[in-house]
């Protein structure tokens, strides 16, 4: 099924990490930062990168996911949402799993969300509480935060 999926990929002229890497100007900037810093990210679009063994995505404030299902603002169901902008705008980072969550250095949140069942999500830095968001529920980000901590 992979090799279908890369093989519609490449004939539907999609970039990919390989075709992204010949026209370095088809990336988004900050996609491009984030694959530097985040190991093991795949590029799907030029503002879309998925990390299959961290459970984690971006979607640069341009990009559209393609995501259908949407619970918190533009965070599906089940996912834990970063955003660039306060109010869950701009590019997201996202996370399905729950946990304590290293915020890449090079993506600054402003607000995120919490578009799980149950639990709450909260933005810290370090230890620090900066932000709470609670269950189907959101939060601004005021201060610089490096994690995200995720109680079901």
């Amino acid at each position: 099924m992979a090799t279908l999926v890369g093989l519609v990929l490449v004939l539907t002229g999609v970039p990919t990490a390989a075709s992204a890497a010949a026209n370095p100007d088809a990336v988004d900037p900050q996609a491009a930062q984030l694959l530097e810093e985040v190991p093991g990210g795949e590029l799907v679009a030029p503002g879309h990168i998925v990390w299959p063994e961290l459970d984690m995505e971006f979607v640069a404030a341009s990009g559209s996911s393609g995501l259908s299902a949407r619970s918190v603002g533009s965070c599906s169901t089940g996912r834990i949402c970063a955003y660039t902008a306060y109010n869950l705008s701009g590019s997201i980072l996202s996370w399905g799993s729950c946990g304590s969550i290293a915020i890449p250095s090079t993506f600054v949140t402003r607000s995120i969300a919490n578009a799980r069942t149950s639990g709450y999500a909260q933005a810290r830095n370090g230890s620090t509480v900066l932000a709470t968001a609670y269950a189907n529920g959101s939060a601004n980000v005021y201060g610089s935060a490096n994690n995200i901590r995720c109680y079901l």
